[in-house]
Formats: C-alpha cells, structure tokens, sequence
C-alpha cells in the first residue's frame, strides 16, 4: 500500500517518509467546544502534537530474556539479550512502540521515519530512502532487530540472520485496531509483555477518548488526503483501505475519496478530485512543500475546484504520524480533530 507509492516516487526521486505528525493551531479551542459548522473558517491550518517527543512508561520494564516467539513470516526465534535494540519500518512505529515502552536507550539506529527528539540523533540504517543496509545494521552490533514487511530487501535481513542476529518481523497491517496486536509483538518479542499490556491499555485510552471528542452533531466535513511528492511527479488520492480513511474517520469526518468510491490510492485527475468535493484537502507538510506551498497545490488537477480550494481549507501535518499508527496515534487523531475543527 504505502510502500508502493515510496517505491514508485523512489524511482524518479530520493524516498520519501510516509507518516505525519500534527500541529495544534494557535488559538483553537478543545474538540468538544465546536462543531463542524466551523469547518471553513480556519483556512490554511497546520498540525502538530502538544508534545512532539514519545512519552516511556514509568516505571520502565526490564527485560525478562531469553523468550521464544512466533515471527510474522512464520520463524520461531529466540531472543536472548535486548541490550542493542533495533526497530525498523517504512513507517517508524516499531522504534516509536520501543521508546514508548521506556526501551529507548536501547536502541542503537533507526529508519528514516524515526524522526521524534529522542532518537534523531541515532545513526542511520537506511540510509539509501527505505532500503535497509546490511553494512549499517552489522556495524551497530545489535543483539535484536524488529522489522516488519514494509522495510527490506529480503536479501539484506538474511544477511542479518545469517550472522546470528535474532529477527522478528512485525505484521505489517497498518489501521488502527492493529496497534495494540503490534505494541504486544514488539514488547513479547524484548521479553517485557507486562509492559506491552500497559501501554496498550494507555494508547486505547487515548484513542477511544480522542474519537469520543469529535464533534457528533452537524454535517460531517469531506476530507481528501492527497499524497503529492512534486519533485517526484507523484499525486495520489487516499480512498479506502489507504491509512489516512481511517484517521479521517476518526475524528467523525468523512473520507472523501471513500465516498467517491475509490479504493487505497489512485491517480489523481481532476474529475476525481471535483466528484469527492472535500471541504478539507489534508496533505504532509513535506508533500505540500514540494508542490511549493498551497499555492503549488492549488494548481493541481481539480484543487482549485473544490470547496476546499476555494477556501484555502488545507490542514497539512508533519510527515512522521499521520499514517504512522504507533503509540502517539491517539495524541494525532486528538490533534487532527482539533486542527480540522478548531477555530484559529
């Protein structure tokens, strides 16, 4: 899904980051104090989370080693030290699933995605986009590596294994109900299950509390996520099954590419754009950027005609949460409602 669309921009340019993460707007009141009939007064609007950083558990789990579990690619693998940890995806919610649990000064690098405070400064092991390096991750000597589908290539995690490193790769179904099946994987997998359980618990909670907090009355705003990557020529529309539906419907919107019938991503034309008629156009901060601002945007097939660019309705977000679906992803849906919702 996504990892298709960074290998087709991947081809005409660098690789990109899929994720986002997401601004609080200056001013905006809490969810609960408005309604959608404040959809179009804020304009252009960008996102990002109160508290950019992850949040460990207190008080931080030590590792229960060794333990022997089940790989998603059907591998049973033993784990017997989590001293040099590394957690790496497309999305960079493995690394945010290991900080969270109160592991982070056990990680030695991390992915392209791995942007929060904590871990920016760790070295790189994809430093070619997505690709991992097998050079890089030997160099770190780590004692474990989690990963899931979306990071390769198959050929560098055997080199990996074959130099007796455990392996543990992580379904990588990315929605919402899966997070807390990912959060128990990893924390199983570094031997601190009881941990995993609390911090299932802490990001089900935010979740459940950040959908409870969107706006139940009036009609619901139709929002478009719209992938652009303009130095890689690559404009795509989100429609259902692509990530962003589900956040979108989070916050008590409608996705507008779901609506118009459209299915994970395609294409975008201008009598796509034009039929879903979103009153909201949501884009990555690093997207909207490359097209040269909303401005850029606008000149886009069909931007310009919907409800949404006639109000310069654009919330863009952070690349590095919004389709990341880790352990911030309540903290994102409370912060998108609140940008698409709140009045600046």
């Amino acid at each position: 899904m996504i990892q298709r669309l960074h290998e087709a921009a991947s081809r005409k340019a660098a690789a990109v980051a899929l994720a986002a993460a997401i601004l609080l707007t200056g001013g905006c009141t809490t969810v609960s104090e408005v309604g959608p009939e404040t959809v179009s007064t804020c304009g252009i609007a960008t996102a990002r989370l109160a508290d950019e950083d992850v949040s460990p558990l207190d008080p931080r789990p030590t590792p229960q080693l060794p333990v022997t579990v089940k790989s998603a690619d059907g591998r049973d693998v033993t784990v017997r030290s989590a001293d040099r940890i590394l957690a790496v995806n497309l999305y960079g919610s493995l690394a945010e699933i290991v900080f969270s649990l109160g592991l982070g000064d056990r990680v030695i690098g991390r992915d392209t995605s791995t942007a929060f405070p904590s871990a920016a400064k760790l070295p790189l092991v994809t430093p070619q986009g997505h690709d991992l390096s097998a050079e890089a991750v030997l160099a770190l000597d780590p004692t474990v590596l989690i990963a899931d589908d979306s990071i390769g290539p198959a050929t560098v995690l055997k080199q990996i294994r074959d130099a007796g490193i455990p392996v543990i790769i992580v379904d990588d179904e990315q929605t919402l109900e899966r997070i807390p099946d990912h959060i128990r994987a990893v924390a199983g997998a570094l031997g601190v299950a009881e941990a995993g359980e609390r911090l299932v618990t802490r990001v089900q909670g935010e979740i459940d509390t950040a959908r409870a907090s969107a706006p139940k009355d009036g009609t619901p705003p139709r929002i478009a996520f719209l992938y652009v990557r303009g130095t890689a020529g690559v404009f795509m529309i989100g429609g259902d099954g692509a990530g962003s539906d589900a956040m979108i419907e989070a916050i008590g919107a409608v996705d507008a590419g779901t609506a118009a019938g459209l299915a994970k991503f395609r294409p975008l034309t201008s009598e796509g754009l034009i039929n879903a008629a979103p009153d909201v156009i949501l884009v990555m901060t690093e997207g909207l950027e490359s097209v040269g601002g909303v401005d850029g945007l606008l000149e886009l097939p069909g931007v310009a005609q919907t409800p949404a660019g006639i109000n310069r309705r654009i919330v863009d977000m952070e690349d590095g949460i919004l389709l990341n679906f880790g352990a911030r992803t309540g903290k994102a849906v409370e912060a998108l409602a609140k940008a698409v919702y709140g009045p600046c």
